[in-house]
């Protein structure tokens, strides 16, 4: 199941909605993003999140489905928060059940990387110089590529 909201999330809910996934669930691996106080530049105080509506739910089902074909996932959960964020606010929830910790792990790893670079979301930076959009890094396409 796909999310995408402005307003927040219990992540304890939605492991607890995971969990009850099944007798054949032995490993749950989860991934919570959070807005931090620096990113491009320093004194970060929020931030602004755009997308594409319709196209991002797709892309995002599509990585789910793609994740599905690698390793044994019983059930998955993403959630990203859209619009503005304050510092500490959560913007992402990965969840993943399966069998084992292995196809747990790397499915939720998968799913988080290439949501760097293939969900279509635009974030800007707000800080106290002003606002930014921040461009996409070599690092998190080199994470994404490495799934190739």
């Amino acid at each position: 199941m796909i999310s995408i909201q402005p307003g927040d999330f219990d992540a304890a809910a939605e492991y607890a909605a995971l969990r009850a996934s099944g007798a054949g669930t032995g490993a749950i691996a989860t991934f919570t993003g959070l807005v931090r106080d620096s990113g491009d530049l320093q004194g970060v105080t929020g931030l602004y999140l755009e997308h594409y509506p319709g196209m991002t739910q797709q892309v995002i089902q599509e990585l789910v489905d793609e994740a599905s074909k690698r390793w044994d996932v019983r059930k998955a959960r993403v959630i990203h928060r859209v619009g503005r964020l304050a510092l500490q606010d959560q913007i992402v929830f990965v969840g993943v059940c399966s069998a084992h910790r292995g196809d747990a792990f790397a499915a939720c790893e998968f799913i988080m990387d290439a949501l760097k670079t293939s969900a279509p979301f635009w974030k800007k930076e707000i800080t106290s110089g002003g606002e930014h959009w921040v461009e996409q890094k070599d690092s998190d396409l080199e994470r994404s590529q490495g799934w190739e």
